[in-house]
């Protein structure tokens, strides 16, 4: 019930429809929620300029991390991330905190049911530019998508919008690196942390 009274308005929607999802598509902007460590999640909760006070904020955190329960479910919801790489490529400013989140993307993507690719810069543009998009399968066949930029999210219920956004989430997935060759991006960029 304390979770539920820090998630507000479309994005409390959103959560339920995610909390039930047995399939979810997600191409982030931004390392997502349900892959961040506690660590990393309260600097980049803590980033919204003072939004919170230190009680606040630490319920924002446990909210955050607690919606990872969801892929401790069995079975597990089967989850694909393209990870856009600017993601990978804005550090925390404490080395330790960026290493633990970069390793814990590692072993996420050894998880049966998490399928992890990186987009990289050279796939160039594309019409998912300047947000993220999550895509919702329920156990009765419907989907939603759910659009977010950095201030604000739009929930689509709408069918036919909702196969417009899986269409361009297939086209970047066609240009994402193969899951193999991601996660060794993602080691390199290890390696590059601690050197």
């Amino acid at each position: 019930m304390a979770r539920d009274e820090v998630i507000a308005g479309t994005y409390k929607l959103f959560v339920q429809y995610e909390a039930n999802a047995v399939i979810m598509h997600k191409y982030m902007a931004a390392i997502p929620g349900l892959l961040q460590t506690e660590d990393y999640a309260r600097v980049v909760l803590s980033s919204a300029a003072n939004q919170w006070s230190e009680v606040e904020l630490e319920a924002q955190v446990d909210a955050r991390i607690s919606r990872q329960e969801i892929l401790q479910r069995v079975p597990a919801p089967s989850m694909r991330v393209i990870l856009d790489e600017s993601a990978l490529r804005r550090p925390t400013a404490d080395p330790k905190i960026w290493a633990g989140q970069l390793s814990h993307l590692v072993e996420s993507a050894a998880q049966p049911a998490i399928v992890l690719q990186v987009l990289p810069f050279t796939a160039g543009v594309h019409d998912l530019m300047g947000g993220s998009l999550s895509l919702l399968w329920q156990a009765d066949g419907t989907g939603v998508a759910y659009f977010e930029g950095s201030k604000s999210g739009e929930l689509i219920e709408d069918p036919e919008e909702v196969s417009q956004h899986r269409l361009s989430y297939d086209h970047l997935r066609d240009s994402a690196l193969s899951p193999s060759a991601s996660v060794e991006f993602i080691r390199d960029l290890m390696e590059g942390s601690t050197s």
